[in-house]
């Protein structure tokens, strides 16, 4: 599961590292993004240009948008099986942007659980693979929302939480963002663990538990 991850580059930076990509005004450094909140994706309509989206997935056919609460997370595994992923999975396929994310490790024997953050060793910003939709409600506006893909962990973060997000390397930016659809055989292949070696993990305070402590200190290690 990926519950909870952090934006924390000014846009200028975060640009200089995607420079292949357009990027929307507003966008701040985040260090505490939480599901139903919005996040920086960019979808693969060919336009190459990132844009807010809910965090969460909420399916056409949903009669709530409550529903993306539940939805934050599709695991690779599954993907072309389930009803709410299997259409956005061939057809609308996106890139999430992060600089770290958290995790959770239980302590055997208590109720405690460690929170964590994962993130490169370089510190450089990267993508997860995600799913996006539109969703209209009642009143005929358009609602846009993304949801995490999730897999196996690496030897790094297996300690810590049984799953891992999908990191995308560069080089699969472009299939991954295809306008066209694509096959699950195509697909599957690109959503292994990132190498642990090119990872790095530390302790966090429990403010971190609170989404509404969303300021630079929570980052540091305890």
């Amino acid at each position: 599961m990926c519950g909870r991850f952090a934006l924390s580059l000014d846009p200028a930076d975060l640009a200089d590292a995607f420079p292949e990509f357009a990027f929307p005004p507003g966008i701040v450094p985040r260090f505490n993004i939480a599901p139903t909140q919005p996040i920086l994706a960019l979808p693969n309509d060919g336009r190459h240009q990132a844009d807010f989206f809910l965090w969460g997935l909420i399916p056409p056919w949903a009669k709530e948008a409550s529903i993306g609460a539940r939805l934050i997370n599709a695991r690779a595994e599954t993907l072309a099986e389930k009803p709410a992923f299997r259409a956005a999975y061939r057809y609308r396929r996106c890139l999430i942007f992060a600089d770290a994310f958290f995790e959770w490790q239980a302590r055997p024997g208590t109720k405690t659980k460690v929170p964590h953050l994962i993130r490169l060793k370089s510190g450089a910003p990267f993508a997860f693979a995600g799913l996006w939709e539109t969703w209209q409600p009642a009143d005929g506006s358009q609602v846009r929302s993304a949801t995490i893909i999730t897999t196996a962990p690496n030897e790094l973060v297996a300690p810590i939480h049984n799953r891992m997000p999908v990191i995308l390397p560069p080089d699969a930016y472009a299939q991954w963002l295809d306008p066209a659809p694509l096959p699950p055989a195509v697909l599957q292949q690109l959503l292994a663990p990132y190498p642990a070696d090119e990872m790095t993990a530390w302790p966090l305070s429990t403010q971190v538990n609170d989404p509404a402590n969303d300021r630079p200190e929570i980052l540091q290690a305890i």
